[in-house]
């Protein structure tokens, strides 16, 4: 963003604005003092000189054509003066400058697992899933990480990266959009993901570097231990946030079963209890120095994300440049000009003398 503003760049130079009182005071001082006051204007046409009869008159007509001709006895010295006041603030040097700022980020490296197993169908995110709910969230978190790269995990049984670390958030969020369910083996394996996460974040060269795993379920696939990926996880310096989504109890789940009597598949909806295992979860959390939220519903979901963009704040430096263009030469011509008119004032005969 380009700034223009005014700067002088010998503002001491306007101390000399401070004589012009004084000097206007002298000027008339001066004026008043003579005994003997003569003319200075310039001959009248012989028109107009006075006869013995336009000198006093009685009605006073004669000193009211003297007082209105008065002002070109201080013509020359008013024009001096207002050149004196205008070549001291072009002393100055008035300056336009011209600033820009440059914003220096030290980004974070933030790796997203999601969690896309059979559960995250359920509907107690109405009108939408669990899915649906937390792809938005995910989708409102990318866009506020301007400056960070960001990569996504997706997982149920087993876990597959979806997009590395990158700062196209755009394509990022495309990315996001396509994520369907059950397009991995069905199950929920944490451990697995955390470790698939970690390793895209092992060789960053950040200084801050945060996981955010979203899952609805406990543990229930893979060959890793999710407290032991966790471990793994504080050893190579990575927060790990957990966020827990969905509501207690029993739930509708829509499944697609086979109809037997037209061989067709329909969805039919079927209440289960898929238990968040929040003791996992907040262990997970706290072994690597981030914390637990629990979400259960659209706005505790988008609140979830907000506070963990509020906690990994991106380190922020801006430059500012500054440039200035000298801006005296207009004034600096316009003090000489008007040095000039009293001369040309004399020549023209408008005053006695310049």
């Amino acid at each position: 963003m380009t700034e223009v503003f005014p700067h002088l760049a010998n503002p001491w130079w306007l101390l000399l604005l401070l004589a012009l009182p004084a000097l206007a005071w002298r000027h008339h001082r001066h004026q008043s003092l003579g005994a003997l006051t003569y003319s200075r204007l310039p001959p009248a046409a012989a028109g107009d000189r006075p006869g013995p009869d336009r000198i006093n008159r009685p009605d006073g007509s004669g000193g009211r054509r003297r007082r209105a001709g008065a002002w070109r006895l201080h013509l020359p010295f008013y024009l001096r003066l207002a050149a004196f006041a205008v070549l001291a603030v072009a002393l100055a040097r008035p300056q336009l400058g011209y600033a820009w700022e440059e914003s220096l980020t030290e980004g974070i490296d933030i790796e997203l697992a999601l969690d896309i197993s059979g559960s995250m169908a359920a509907e107690d995110f109405q009108p939408q899933n669990r899915l649906a709910v937390a792809k938005q969230a995910v989708k409102d978190f990318i866009a506020g990480r301007t400056g960070d790269r960001i990569g996504l995990v997706v997982f149920s049984g087993t876990a597959m990266t979806r997009a590395p670390l990158t700062t196209d958030h755009a394509m990022l969020e495309l990315l996001v959009d396509s994520v369907e369910l059950n397009s991995l083996p069905d199950g929920t394996a944490i451990g697995v993901a955390l470790a698939a996460a970690a390793a895209r974040l092992r060789g960053s060269p950040a200084k801050t570097r945060i996981i955010v795993l979203v899952t609805d379920g406990g543990n229930n696939a893979g060959e890793i231990d999710p407290l032991s990926a966790a471990a793994m996880c504080k050893g190579l310096g990575l927060k790990v946030y957990t966020v827990g989504v969905g509501t207690a109890g029993r739930v509708p789940v829509p499944i697609p079963m086979r109809d037997p009597e037209t061989g067709r598949i329909e969805v039919r909806r079927q209440l289960m209890n898929v238990a968040v295992d929040e003791p996992l979860l907040r262990q997970i959390a706290q072994r690597t120095g981030a914390r637990y939220w629990k979400a259960t519903d659209r706005n505790s979901l988008r609140e979830t994300f907000r506070n963990i963009d509020q906690l990994e704040k991106t380190p922020l430096a801006v430059k500012r440049y500054v440039r200035y263009r000298e801006a005296f030469t207009p004034l600096a011509l316009a003090g000489l000009s008007l040095l000039a008119l009293p001369l040309a004032a004399a020549l023209l005969k408008v005053t006695a003398e310049p």
